[in-house]
């Protein structure tokens, strides 16, 4: 359990890392200082009209100069706090010994009080606060005990005073307790509200901080998240162009070897190269318009659409094309059940898709192989329903094309995105295998 030394210390934030920040003199201060100044003046003279200054002795210069120099004071409240408390404190002393009926003016006990209360608030070093206010009303204290041991304080209220006992307890007694009560409220009020104004700030500044920091990491999450749309539309690109440009030089290869002698074959080799080019213009268009995004305003291309459709019901185009130089591509769709293709989801549709297309760019740009099986399988009828995607061609890789591996990233990191399992490599008995294997569950509303 905490002891009450270090209650204390909690309370004052000595052990506290944060130092509230010294503003510099402002405005707000100039008009506070100039408000009590003028406050000073007026209830000092409404007081000496009612004659309430008679024992005061002192010429009304010094009385003025005594009432404007506390309030001149508050200039420097929230610069140097502890000197201000230091300064105020030793005012009073000299004010309350000299002219003790100018000290007990309201304007000065304002100044105090939030001298003190300003000390508080606003000093840095939170131990050295603790001392010098500790000092200050200690001291305080001390001196309103002298007076009344061995002033004149008790004196006065034995001559103000009816001596009939009409209350609780005696008229002196009561006296003493009374001026007790009034200054201790009057020095733990500003102790009090000092703190609460140093911890209210301190807690702005830690929300200030905490808004700050989220606004770092939504502004790094927005960049993240650009970044990762550019990866994506860097795959998308880095398929559509490989499939594309590899498919016309294959067809171009053919067409150049028939062109002698069957022109009907060279034609629709080249018909397929066309295909081939307007197909892969029109979906790297679509694939910049997302890069255009926010630029575009109100362009007629702008509201197209941003990433190709492709699914498991476009493989039979694509294994089409492949088909061809040598080489024969057979697709294989295994559903459980029956239109399980149709339900894919719009994502994983796309990523079997591309798999495929690389899978199949990268036999004709590697492989020596002249059969490449595809097999589509997707079972909803599995406790973890799945759809997987296998390509498999019986070639070895041809010497001199190894490539430059971004392809077969690509594939990773659209598994990745769907937890999709990859299984990338040569097979023991001949071939190349690329199989991913997407897990369905939520994502395709199917049941677990």
């Amino acid at each position: 359990m905490p002891t009450l030394r270090q209650r204390v210390l909690d309370a004052a934030g000595v052990d506290d890392s944060w130092e509230r920040p010294r503003p510099e003199i402002g405005r707000q201060d100039v008009v506070l200082a100039a408000g009590i100044g003028v406050l000073a003046l007026l209830s000092l003279e409404l007081v000496r009209s009612s004659g309430g200054l008679d024992r005061t002795d002192a010429p009304v210069w010094a009385q003025w100069l005594v009432a404007l120099s506390g309030a001149l004071l508050l200039l420097g409240r929230r610069r140097w706090p502890l000197v201000v408390a230091i300064l105020a404190a030793g005012h009073m002393f000299v004010a309350g010994v000299a002219m003790p009926q100018v000290m007990v003016q309201l304007a000065s006990q304002i100044v105090y009080f939030v001298a003190i209360l300003s000390g508080v608030a606003w000093a840095r070093d939170r131990r050295a606060m603790l001392v010098v206010i500790g000092s200050i009303i200690g001291f305080m204290f001390a001196w309103l005990c002298w007076q009344f041991a061995v002033g004149s304080a008790v004196q006065d209220w034995y001559d103000d005073l009816e001596l009939t006992r009409e209350g609780l307890f005696a008229p002196i007694p009561a006296a003493v307790g009374l001026t007790i009560l009034i200054n201790g409220v009057y020095f733990g009020g500003a102790v009090a509200g000092g703190l609460v104004s140093w911890r209210s700030a301190r807690q702005r500044d830690h929300l200030a901080g905490q808004a700050a920091t989220i606004a770092r990491q939504a502004e790094r999450l927005r960049e993240q998240a650009v970044m990762d749309e550019r990866l994506r539309i860097a795959r998308e690109l880095h398929d559509v162009v490989a499939h594309h440009v590899s498919a016309m030089g294959i067809q171009a290869g053919a067409a150049r070897r028939v062109l002698d002698h069957d022109a009907d074959a060279a034609r629709r080799a080249l018909s397929h190269v066309e295909d081939a080019s307007r197909d892969a213009v029109t979906q790297m268009r679509r694939l910049l318009g997302t890069l255009r995004e926010g630029e575009a305003g109100h362009d007629a291309e702008a509201s197209a659409p941003r990433t190709t459709d492709a699914g498991v019901d476009d493989l039979r185009d694509l294994v089409a094309e492949g088909t061809g130089d040598g080489v024969l591509v057979s697709l294989d769709v295994v559903e459980s059940p029956q239109g399980a293709a149709s339900r894919l989801p719009r994502g994983i549709g796309l990523a079997v898709y591309r798999t495929v297309q690389e899978g199949l760019t990268n036999v004709r740009r590697h492989s020596s192989a002249d059969t490449v099986s595809v097999v589509v399988r997707i079972d909803e009828t599995r406790t973890a329903p799945f759809a997987e995607v296998e390509v498999v061609d019986n070639g070895r890789p041809r010497a001199g094309t190894s490539g430059s591996g971004l392809g077969q990233l690509g594939i990773r990191e659209r598994a990745a995105t769907h937890d999709g399992q990859v299984e990338i490599g040569p097979r023991v008995a001949g071939g190349y295998r690329v199989r991913v294997r997407y897990p369905l569950g939520a994502e395709s509303g199917l049941a677990p």
